[in-house]
């Protein structure tokens, strides 16, 4: 479980240098929960607007900002959030 909520953390992490900025409340939303008796974790942001500035990709953001925010990260950080997932349980293998 641990290196979940690393993948978590990391995939939070990228996900809110990429979300659309105004006041940076959308990015500072961005939180980590997790649940070990499912062994499983959940990144999420609260704003009220933080679905539609995921989905809406016809709007314009300032550079290096963008829709899809957290579903394009799950992609191309796939290898890193594995590696995450994957050190703790490798670690504990050979302990």
């Amino acid at each position: 479980m641990d290196g979940v909520e690393l993948a978590a953390e990391h995939l939070l992490q990228v996900s809110s240098f990429l979300a659309p900025l105004e006041e940076g409340d959308l990015a500072r939303s961005g939180t980590v929960s997790s649940d070990r008796s499912e062994s499983a974790a959940a990144v999420s942001f609260d704003r009220p607007y933080a679905v539609r500035q995921h989905e809406e990709l016809t709007w314009r953001h300032d550079q290096g900002k963008q829709a899809k925010y957290l579903e394009e990260p799950m992609h191309t950080e796939r290898d890193t959030l594995l590696a995450l997932i994957a050190g703790p349980l490798r670690d504990e293998l050979d302990g």
